[in-house]
């Protein structure tokens, strides 16, 4: 069975978030997956994870890149575990369609952002309709930031 966590950003944009989000499932030994939706927003995560911090670092790669599958944690646009990720992070309105090749699933979507908030919200109604059919195994879950930042669990 999957988890499959939502988060809702209302106040701060994913490069705010990710960054700790991925440094965390490292720290638990994880290897991760970002699936973005666009190749802009790909190279654009590849440029935050270099200078986010200047204390810290994540490795990680590109899809196409040499050596994808040997990342810790592995950008790129196609919906394929490519890494063997634990964890897969669907940021852009992206939305991976084998969850159950992850233990979590995680879909990151800005909520100021009308086409990504669609995305989310059309994932989250084709998921629990599966659930109510008893068509899927995966824990759903909906979080939402409050205005402190933290994360506040909604569903």
């Amino acid at each position: 069975m999957s988890e499959i966590l939502f988060y809702h950003l209302t106040q701060s944009r994913l490069g705010e978030t990710l960054p700790a989000l991925l440094e965390r499932s490292l720290q638990r030994q994880w290897r991760v997956a970002v699936l973005c939706k666009t190749a802009a927003g790909c190279k654009a995560l590849d440029s935050l994870l270099w200078s986010f911090s200047d204390v810290s670092f994540i490795p990680h790669g590109m899809e196409n890149e040499a050596y994808a599958q040997q990342q810790p944690v592995l950008l790129g646009l196609q919906d394929k575990n490519s890494n063997q990720a634990h964890v897969c992070f669907c940021v852009e309105g992206a939305i991976a369609h084998n969850p159950q090749d992850y233990a979590r699933l995680c879909i990151m979507f800005d909520g100021n952002n009308a086409e990504e908030l669609a995305a989310a919200r059309a994932a989250w109604k084709e998921l629990k309709a599966a659930q109510k059919n008893g068509e899927t195994l995966h824990e759903l879950t909906y979080w939402q930031q409050t205005p402190q930042r933290k994360w506040e669990k909604q569903a």
